[in-house]
């Protein structure tokens, strides 16, 4: 009896809950259309649907072919209003075109019939009002002649007056010959060739990046790197003073490189020596023989020689860079068709001059930061409890106020603050106070994840770059570089760069955890390690990802190119603005054409590699 009593009480509470579940749902989707205003009354107005079939219509006919035309064209005297002028019918002769008008004056809004002879069969026939004064053409109507080349109908005047006569004009063409390209379809043409290596050059230097940095964000790879506080504030302290000498080394350079570069005969030397000179200067600094401990003069003296064939090195390059751009400059008039060759060499040389310095800087902070993680080993591991103590807290102290002191620097440059207590002095004692609370929670030999650390913060940078749209980026971009394909190349590939790493970092992080373990057994440092067992495992998925992501990107660049980011996007944005649908729809009949294209193309690379 105490079942039968419970059962209808589960029914009705479903019952309730269900209702409860409907009434929450329609109030959700009600309030849906309220905040997105959806009004469906729009779309059976009777002039929204006359404009929306005309654009269908338009879409529906590209603009890829043009012929020649040939046009009949007869006109008429009229007057708006009638002001007892003479006005006398235009003469036709039998056989040719010819208009006739129930009336050859009329007031603003009146109705005046019209009847054509002797045009094109089955045409359209455009009547259009010239006005002489103003040099316009206000069109009236359009009609469709019938076999004999016949049309009649009802004109209605505009709100336009003048004492002058007007003119209306009737006119009717057709084409001839054979039709050739038009030049809509020939700018589509160099718009999708420009598209696709927009997108090709995007995802080449986004890969370059991206590839590098994946490893970064990787939580497996990331999470075992370990070291104490004395390591990682060593590491902090010398790596902004590495970057600084990093700057003067490549300034330096560049100054040296510049001294003789206006002689070419000592340039075209300079490259070919160099090397030379590099090579040995490396090969006597470096031991002949295995040495146990050499001693600390021949040190010093091989660390002078690295440098010297590490300053001859960057002169080398910049020497390289220069010529590239002398000679890429005197070719490119010299190939004719093929100057984009020697633009091509002149650009590289640039490249390269441009990004050497930055690369020089990086890797001199990186080698610092590395040396103060060695120093801060050795003091850790062979120093006494009381000096590593005291060494724990100093330089966590000064850690975390010179950081904090760059990161205000930072701040006053982007606010323009102009405020030193504000900007270098607080945030100093701050960030010094911040170093002194990890000392005090910190054993002084515990092993803090630094590795996380930097996988958090590469994985923010990364996910704050995704969420900006790459029509964003490339606004910015065109106000650096200008309206062109090159400011959507930056754009694209800033945001290939973001995108890639996600994808890469989450492939190394699914790898087999078996090879991993047997190249550590071996002895094998972390360079080692994934390189021969990482590596290995992700090629494939790595290709994968990258063809679809320049699939992506020819997508992507039609949608820059609204931004004035060059491309396809480009010119559709200017036809859709004239309201030229017909042109707007060969661009997105090329661009659905260049996707199929490359996703099929994709597929089968993609068969073959992987």
């Amino acid at each position: 009896m105490k079942n039968s009593t419970n059962t209808p009480k589960r029914p009705l509470k479903r019952t309730l809950i269900t209702l409860a579940v409907i009434v929450f749902g329609v109030i959700i989707y009600a309030y849906g259309f309220q905040v997105t205003d959806v009004n469906f009354a729009e779309t059976r107005e009777e002039t929204r649907r006359t404009q929306l079939f005309r654009i269908l219509r338009a879409l529906a006919q590209p603009d890829l072919f043009d012929f020649e035309q040939e046009e009949l064209r007869v006109e008429q005297d009229f007057y708006i209003p009638c002001n007892n002028q003479p006005i006398t019918q235009t003469e036709f002769a039998d056989g040719q075109p010819s208009i006739t008008l129930s009336t050859f004056c009329g007031d603003e809004g009146a109705f005046v019939d019209i009847t054509g002879a002797n045009f094109y069969a089955n045409t359209t026939v455009s009547v259009i009002l010239f006005v002489p004064s103003s040099q316009v053409n206000i069109l009236l109507d359009g009609y469709r002649t019938d076999a004999d080349g016949s049309f009649s109908g009802q004109l209605q005047l505009p709100e336009r007056s003048s004492e002058d006569a007007f003119q209306i004009v009737v006119s009717a063409s057709r084409n001839v010959g054979l039709p050739d390209l038009s030049q809509n379809a020939l700018n589509t043409w160099e718009r999708i060739i420009e598209t696709v290596f927009l997108a090709f050059l995007a995802t080449t230097f986004g890969t370059i990046l991206s590839i590098p940095l994946s490893f970064l964000a990787a939580r497996n790879i990331m999470g075992e790197i370990k070291s104490s506080l004395i390591n990682i504030s060593l590491m902090l302290i010398l790596a902004p003073i590495g970057l600084y000498i990093g700057s003067k080394f490549a300034n330096l350079a560049l100054w040296l490189n510049n001294s003789f570069q206006h002689s070419l005969p000592i340039s075209i030397l300079v490259l070919l020596i160099a090397p030379f000179i590099i090579f040995f200067v490396i090969k006597g600094s470096l031991p002949q023989e295995i040495e146990i401990k050499p001693g600390f003069k021949k040190r010093v003296l091989r660390l002078f020689f690295i440098i010297i064939s590490s300053l001859l090195a960057v002169i080398w390059l910049y020497d390289l860079s220069a010529l590239m751009m002398v000679f890429g400059t005197w070719v490119a008039p010299q190939l004719g068709d093929l100057d984009f060759l020697g633009n091509f060499f002149t650009s590289l040389g640039d490249l390269i001059q441009m990004m050497l310095g930055l690369i020089i800087t990086l890797i001199v902070g990186g080698i610092f930061g590395s040396i103060g993680n060695k120093v801060g080993q050795f003091i850790s591991q062979k120093s006494p409890d009381f000096i590593v103590k005291i060494l724990h807290f100093v330089l966590a102290i000064a850690a975390g106020a010179i950081i904090a002191a760059i990161i205000g620097s930072a701040i006053d440059w982007m606010y323009q603050i102009n405020n030193l207590t504000r900007t270098i002095i607080i945030p100093a004692i701050i960030g010094g106070s911040v170093g002194l609370l990890l000392a005090i929670f910190s054993h002084p030999r515990k092993q803090l994840a630094l590795g996380l650390v930097t996988y958090y913060i590469t994985r923010t940078i990364f996910n704050g770059l995704r969420a900006i749209e790459a029509i964003i980026m490339a606004i910015v971009f065109v106000v650096w570089v200008g309206i062109g394909p090159f400011a959507g190349v930056l754009a694209l590939s800033l945001h290939t760069v973001a995108a890639l790493s996600k994808l890469y970092s989450e492939q190394v992080e699914s790898i087999i955890t078996g090879p991993l373990e047997a190249v550590k057994a071996t002895g094998a440092n972390k360079l080692q390690t994934i390189l021969y067992a990482v590596v290995p495992q992700i090629i494939p998925p790595y290709i994968s990802f990258t063809m679809y992501r320049w699939d992506i990107n020819v997508r992507m660049s039609t949608i820059i190119g609204f931004a004035g980011g060059g491309g396809i996007g480009f010119l559709l944005f200017q036809n859709i603005n004239l309201l030229n649908y017909r042109g707007a729809s060969l661009q997105m009949i090329a661009i659905a054409v260049v996707v199929a294209l490359m996703d099929y193309l994709s597929s089968k690379m993609r068969e073959k590699v992987i």
